[in-house]
C-alpha cells in the first residue's frame, strides 16, 4: 500500500492539522510502504538552519515512522521549497524532484507538486522561475534569518491577497499544460496537489483515457489518496478523528 497527501500547511497555528497528522502517521503510514508528500507541507520554510522546535516535532515524528520501515518522500511546494537535504536527513525522508515518475505494475504515474501546470498565472509564474533560479535559492539561504523570517511574511501576505483577486481559472491547472505535461512523460495518470479542489478528472491523450487525480488540502478535514492491488482511491476524515 502507498499513500500520498498534499498541502497540509503545517504550522503552530493550525494546532488541529497537526493533531490529525501525527495521528495518521501511528494509524496509517505506519501500515504503508511508502509515503508520498507532494509539496506545501509546511505553511512556510525560510531554511533548515531556521527549524523551529515545532518543525521539529514533525522532523522526529517522520524519523518515528521511517524507522518502522514506512519510506517517506517529500516533495518541494510553493510555500516550502527551501526544506533542504539537512531536513530530510533528520525526518528520514528523500527529496523528490518535481515532477517525478512513480513507476506501479498498473503503468507509470507522474507525479507534481501541480503549481507548474497553472501557467494562465503569468505573475505566479514569472515569480516561481525568479524563486526557483539557483542564484536565488542560494542568496535566500544566506540571508540573515531576520531578513528571512520578514521576506516569508511579506510573500506569504501577497499570495493570499492576489488569489483572492484572480478567477478562479487562472489559479487552477492549464489543460492544455497538463496533457503536454502527460505526453512528455508517457504517462496516462497525474497525481498533483496545490490547487486544493480534490477530484479525479478524465481526460483524452491520442486517442487514449488518461487520468489526472487532484489530492485534497487539510484545511476543514484531512485527505489521502491510496494506492493497494485494489487499485486508487481518494478520501476525506475528519481533523478531529
Amino acid at each position: 500500500m502507498i499513500l500520498l497527501i498534499s498541502d497540509l500547511h503545517l504550522e503552530q497555528e493550525r494546532p488541529d492539522i497537526t493533531r490529525a497528522f501525527l495521528h495518521f502517521l501511528q494509524t496509517r503510514a505506519v501500515h504503508a510502504e511508502a509515503l508520498y508528500i507532494l509539496g506545501d507541507f509546511f505553511e512556510v520554510w525560510i531554511g533548515d538552519d531556521a527549524i523551529s522546535p515545532f518543525q521539529r516535532t514533525i522532523s522526529t515524528a517522520l524519523r518515528e515512522l521511517s524507522e518502522t520501515g514506512t519510506q517517506i518522500f517529500l516533495m518541494h511546494g510553493n510555500r516550502d521549497f527551501l526544506i533542504g537535504k539537512a531536513f530530510c536527513r533528520e525526518a528520514g525522508c528523500s527529496l523528490l524532484n518535481d515532477p517525478t515518475l512513480l513507476e506501479l505494475p498498473s503503468g507509470p504515474v507522474l507525479l507534481m507538486h501541480g503549481d507548474s501546470l497553472c501557467t494562465r498565472d503569468e505573475a505566479y509564474m514569472r515569480m516561481r522561475r525568479i524563486l526557483r533560479n539557483p542564484l536565488t535559492l542560494w542568496v535566500l539561504r544566506h540571508l540573515p534569518l531576520s531578513t528571512r523570517h520578514k521576506l516569508a511574511r511579506k510573500l506569504r501576505n501577497e499570495s493570499r491577497s492576489q488569489t483572492r483577486m484572480k478567477a478562479a481559472d487562472i489559479v487552477d491547472v492549464t489543460p492544455d499544460e497538463v496533457v503536454s505535461t502527460m505526453r512528455q512523460h508517457g504517462v496516462r495518470t497525474l497525481i498533483h496537489g496545490h490547487t486544493h479542489r480534490p477530484a479525479t478528472h478524465k481526460l483524452e491523450i491520442d486517442g487514449q483515457t488518461a487520468t489526472r487525480i487532484v489530492l485534497g488540502d487539510w484545511d476543514r478535514q484531512g485527505w489521502a489518496l491510496q494506492i493497494d492491488d485494489q487499485g486508487m482511491r481518494q478520501s476525506a476524515f475528519s481533523l478531529s478523528d
